[in-house]
C-alpha cells in the first residue's frame, strides 16, 4: 500500500512535475508475469525514477546498508527503501550471493517486475562497465524474459554524493525483451553466462548511447581510490618547506603512474 501511496499521491506527481521523464518503449512491459528489467546504474535516483514510470511494481535488490541505519534516521531510511519496493541484500559474496539470488527468485516466482543492475554498482564515471552474471543466472533459473532498460541522464540530475538533485529532464528507454530459452538448463555453465551478460550489455550500450568498458566498475573505482589516495600522499610531501614546484609536480607525475592506469582491464576481473 505504502508503494502505490508514494507512487501515485506522494512522490511520484511531484517527481514527474520536476523531471518530466520521457519514456520511450514502454510497450515492451508486460502486461503480466515475471520479467527482470536489466538497467544501467548512473545515479542513486535510478531505483526510482524507473518504477516511476512503469505501471507495474517494480521490485529492485539494494545493499542492506540502506536498512541497518542507527536512530530514527535510519529507520525512517529502511522505511522509505521498503515502500519504494526495495529488498535488502548483503553484497558480500559466497552464501550472501544465494541469499540474494533466492531472494530474487522470489519475486519472480510471485510473478512480478524484478530490476537489476548488470554492473553491480553505480558508473564511476558516467560510462557503462562490464556486467556481472548474476542476472543471466537468475533469467535462466527463472525462465524469465529480461528486458534492457537505460537510464539517461539521471546521473546529471542527481551526481552521485549530491542530495539535492538538479531539477532537468530525464529520459528513459526500454528495449525489446531478450528471450533466453535456449540456454534452459545451463544455468550453471559459466561461459553461457557471460555469453547472455554480454548481450544484455550490448542491448544496453546500444540503447543508453554509453561508452562501454571492458573491466568492473568495481574494480575502476579501486583503481580511482588508489589513484586518488597517492595523488594525496604526493600532495603532502610535496608540499614540505623548501620543496620547489618543478619537484611538486614531479610528484604528482609520479602520483598518476601511467604503468598502472585504471582505464586498461583486468585479467583478475575474470567472469
Amino acid at each position: 500500500m505504502f508503494y502505490w501511496l508514494l507512487k501515485r499521491v506522494f512522490l511520484g506527481p511531484l517527481l514527474t512535475l520536476l523531471f518530466r521523464p520521457k519514456v520511450e518503449g514502454a510497450q515492451h512491459i508486460p502486461a503480466d508475469g515475471p520479467a527482470i528489467l536489466a538497467s544501467n546504474h548512473l545515479s542513486f535516483s535510478d531505483s526510482i525514477f524507473l518504477p516511476l514510470v512503469v505501471e507495474r511494481r517494480v521490485t529492485f535488490l539494494a545493499k542492506a546498508d540502506y536498512f541497518t541505519g542507527p536512530g530514527i534516521k535510519g529507520w525512517l531510511t529502511a522505511a522509505f527503501f521498503r515502500g519504494v519496493g526495495q529488498l535488502p541484500i548483503d553484497r558480500s559474496g559466497g552464501k550472501a550471493s544465494e541469499a540474494a539470488l533466492n531472494a530474487g527468485l522470489a519475486v519472480l516466482e510471485s510473478g512480478e517486475l524484478l530490476g537489476l543492475y548488470p554492473e553491480g554498482t553505480r558508473s564511476p564515471d558516467s560510462r557503462l562497465y562490464r556486467g556481472r552474471t548474476g542476472v543471466a543466472r537468475m533469467a535462466l533459473t527463472a525462465g524469465v524474459p529480461v528486458i534492457p532498460v537505460a537510464m539517461i541522464d539521471t546521473d546529471k540530475a542527481q551526481p552521485t554524493g549530491q542530495l539535492i538533485p538538479n531539477i532537468r529532464r530525464i529520459g528513459v528507454r526500454i528495449g525489446e525483451p531478450l528471450d533466453f530459452s535456449r540456454y534452459e538448463g545451463m544455468e550453471g555453465d559459466r561461459f553461457v553466462l557471460r555469453s547472455i551478460t554480454d548481450e544484455i550489455m550490448y542491448d544496453l550500450m546500444q540503447l543508453s548511447g554509453q561508452e562501454y568498458v571492458d573491466m568492473y566498475a568495481t574494480s575502476m573505482k579501486e583503481k580511482l581510490l588508489t589513484r586518488a589516495k597517492r595523488r594525496a600522499r604526493a600532495l603532502q610531501e610535496a608540499a614540505r618547506p623548501g620543496r620547489a614546484v618543478p619537484e611538486l609536480e614531479e610528484a604528482l607525475e609520479r602520483a598518476e603512474d601511467p604503468g598502472a592506469s585504471p582505464w586498461a582491464e583486468e585479467s583478475r576481473d575474470g567472469l
